[in-house]
């Protein structure tokens, strides 16, 4: 990178040795060695929303960027606190003033979270674990990969309003990642998700959630999941025939001679 110029980085860009992590706006790579590796949620944003989202954006119409962009924000805010959390650091809602330095919405999610945390008890092995496959050419950053049960879990957090297949897809694809690197091998994937509408644990016992959350596992295999995530992946390669980010630089400051 040239002096004064900027590329669009995320903090925590190195795991792996020679791994890192370039953003250019709405397009994700992953740099190893002298290769780029799309990332697995770019890869998945072809797969199809379905009927549902195509009549929520005939209704919000032009408000619907700004929603996405307020929901990416809140859940990046909650992933954010929950990283914080798990370092170990006592998280405060208010300032020294009294004011709140998170909205209501993202604090209760994020106690939400707590709340998984402290009843699960998962033992954490890794949190925002950059991840990648020279096999499948993927690459990723995984939020969670921890231990329940004498069991190796791959965790995704969400804050969305409903859990979708491409969720599935997402945790699979880390898990293949994280087998191929680390030669571990994970017995199940499984999401977080903080908008539930459970109203408090299971009585029966067989699955673990609580008031407004859940740890929601696909009905469908690990390698079921991703047998379709390779399939949108041959889609992305057939829509997307470049390999590599667009190389575009900004200058950081402008002044007048």
């Amino acid at each position: 990178m040239n002096k004064g110029e900027n590329m669009f980085k995320q903090k925590h860009l190195i795991l792996e040795s020679e791994s890192k992590q370039v953003n250019f706006l709405d397009q994700r790579f992953y740099k190893y060695k002298d290769e780029y590796f799309p990332s697995v949620t770019h890869i998945l944003s072809y797969f199809p929303k379905g009927k549902f989202f195509e009549d929520w954006l005939k209704d919000v119409g032009h408000n619907a960027d700004f929603i996405a962009r307020k929901a990416a924000d809140e859940g990046t805010q909650v992933h954010t606190l929950a990283e914080r959390y798990l370092e170990g650091e006592e998280i405060f809602w208010m300032d020294d003033r009294g004011n709140a330095k998170y909205s209501l919405k993202v604090w209760q999610m994020f106690l939400k979270f707590v709340e998984f945390w402290t009843t699960v008890k998962p033992k954490l092995i890794s949190s925002e674990i950059h991840l990648f496959s020279e096999e499948f050419k993927i690459a990723g950053t995984c939020d969670l990969v921890v231990e329940i049960n004498n069991q190796t879990w791959i965790l995704d957090i969400k804050t969305s309003n409903s859990i979708h297949t491409s969720h599935d897809l997402q945790v699979s694809a880390y898990a293949k990642c994280y087998e191929e690197r680390k030669g571990t091998k994970i017995d199940r994937t499984g999401i977080i998700w903080l908008k539930s509408s459970k109203r408090g644990p299971d009585n029966s016992g067989k699955r673990i959630q609580g008031k407004g959350w859940e740890l929601f596992e696909s009905p469908r295999s690990i390698d079921e999941n991703f047998r379709i995530f390779m399939s949108v992946y041959e889609l992305f390669k057939l829509e997307s025939p470049y390999d590599k980010p667009a190389s575009h630089y900004y200058p950081t400051s402008v002044k007048l001679e």
